[in-house]
């Protein structure tokens, strides 16, 4: 059975979480202005700094983002009162037991968040993704499922890098130095796309859609280079905002749940080591977890999830099939939606 936090807790988080992203707002400095690129519009924060025109990356037009532009002198005038608030919801979150996230892992988030990698498209992926689904389905966790992970994986869209025409104010490899990660060599002398901290074993990956040949590609925004593995594209589409609680909450951004959880069935097939190796196992109890909830609570996303990848061709089928053959209960629960 799934246990759940109270509505209060999962009321708290809600909450938070609109805070931070109403934060986002306040560091505009000049005019939101719209933007059309190839058929999509964006928002852009242009102003003059010296003779120079600077144009910053805001985010994809939405309803909310255009509700919020109305908001923004309220929002300074506020400003105050919403650090004491988001002070009092981090209480209410850790008194309601939620997980929180450990001194390196937040404080890389925050640095990250800080120079525009999550502005800028690049989505928390893999197990500390997935712990963060459970203050935004309200789920309680086990100790094993919040046991902090070594590895922090973040991808992004190739395409949509460089179509923003903006990058982090901090390079990426600047912020990972100045926490002591060194570079990992690759088989390309002047591509990285992997870090690891010098004192531990945490090791920091950069992601992105493959389309059919996997190797190699470059994130501008962002200044780093990524892994492209296909599959990728489905799991990061369509990605929703999200709360790292460390400190006052660092706003971060995750692929969605259901999309998640599917994904773990091709990535548990995928595995080098095996589909019987430890991580495979992992992959099927983060979907299992994430299904037996998202059945009862969001069976319709869930559905349209899981008839979008057995949609894509034989072999996204089969991969899902096998992982599926493990997985009786979860079979069952997505069979009957």
């Amino acid at each position: 059975m799934i246990d759940r936090h109270s509505h209060i807790g999962h009321s708290a988080y809600l909450d938070l979480k609109r805070k931070l992203q109403d934060d986002r707002l306040l560091e505009i400095k000049g005019s939101p202005t719209r933007v059309t690129v190839k058929g999509k519009v964006f928002w852009y924060d242009k102003y003059r700094l010296g003779t120079r025109l600077v144009q910053k990356y805001i985010g994809e037009d939405t309803a909310e983002l255009r509700e919020r532009f109305q908001q923004i002198d309220l929002l300074k005038q506020q400003e105050k009162a919403r650090a004491a608030d988001k002070t009092r919801l981090i209480r209410v979150l850790r008194a309601e037991g939620y997980g929180s996230v450990g001194a390196q892992f937040g404080s890389l988030l925050a640095a990250f968040a800080k120079s525009g990698v999550f502005r800028l498209g690049g989505t928390l992926i893999g197990t500390l993704a997935f712990q963060l689904y459970e203050a935004e389905l309200g789920l309680r966790m086990s100790f094993d499922q919040l046991a902090q992970t070594d590895d922090l994986d973040i991808a992004s869209f190739e395409r949509l890098s460089l179509v923003l025409a903006d990058e982090t104010t901090e390079s990426v490899a600047g912020v990972l130095s100045e926490m002591s990660f060194d570079p990992v060599p690759s088989l390309d002398p002047i591509r990285t796309w992997r870090w690891r901290d010098t004192t531990r074993e945490t090791l920091v990956e950069f992601l992105t859609p493959a389309f059919g040949e996997e190797g190699l590609r470059d994130l501008p925004a962002l200044g780093v280079s990524a892994q492209a593995l296909n599959y990728l594209n489905f799991l990061i589409a369509d990605p929703i905002p999200a709360v790292a609680l460390y400190r006052s909450g660092v706003l971060v951004q995750i692929p969605r749940p259901e999309a998640y959880a599917i994904h773990k069935l091709i990535v548990a097939d995928r595995r080098r080591e095996g589909t019987d190796s430890l991580k495979s196992h992992k992959d099927r109890s983060q979907a299992a977890f994430l299904i037996e909830d998202l059945a009862e609570d969001r069976p319709d996303e869930l559905a349209e999830a899981y008839e979008d990848a057995i949609g894509r061709g034989p072999k996204w089928r089969e991969r899902i099939g096998r992982s599926l053959s493990k997985m009786p209960e979860s079979a069952s629960r997505l069979a009957a939606l």
